[in-house]
């Protein structure tokens, strides 16, 4: 058992040899990459043209550059127009205050330029949707009028969009 145990293991090795005899037999002594041979200044004798300096350039005036402005384009990028999508989607299901909103779409993956695009473009009326949370949270809970502004306030609608919306249902 043995024996062909160290049998074995010897075909082996011969096998890793004759792959590195063919290796070796079959490249070529070209290098791969191209080098390139620089002498080192001990090497290079000056010449008498090259020991006197060249004249000096006339300094130039310096031009002040102006600062190249990147225009956004007006055509939305991809994501842009893919998260007004979203955006729309959302408003057509439920209400949203514009801070909800743009927090709703990053949480959705989207970048904060790209939710900041899409809520400031969908159209929506702030003050409309602070209605329609209102009379949500009526439909499903009990509210003071107080208590109302407070709780559209936590869901991100400016103090004047939550007095708009509980006003508009009633209170």
């Amino acid at each position: 058992m043995f024996k062909k145990f160290l049998i074995g293991i010897g075909i082996l090795v011969g096998i890793f040899i004759i792959i590195g005899i063919i290796a070796v037999a079959t490249s070529d002594d070209t290098p791969t990459t191209p080098q390139t041979i620089t002498p080192t200044p001990e090497a290079v004798e000056p010449t008498p043209e090259a020991v006197e300096p060249a004249p000096l350039p006339e300094p130039e005036e310096e031009v002040e550059e102006e600062p190249i402005e990147e225009e956004k384009p007006d055509e939305p990028t991809m994501g842009e127009k893919n998260a007004l999508r979203s955006t729309l989607d959302y408003l057509n299901y439920t209400s949203f205050s514009y801070s909800g909103l743009v927090e709703q779409l990053e949480f959705e993956g989207y970048t904060h330029e790209e939710a900041v695009y899409a809520v400031d473009n969908c159209g929506a009326d702030w003050n409309e949707q602070a209605a329609l949370m209102a009379q949500e949270y009526l439909d499903y809970s009990s509210f003071s009028r107080d208590g109302l502004i407070e709780q559209l306030e936590f869901e991100g609608f400016t103090r004047q969009q939550a007095e708009y919306g509980v006003q508009a249902v009633g209170y």
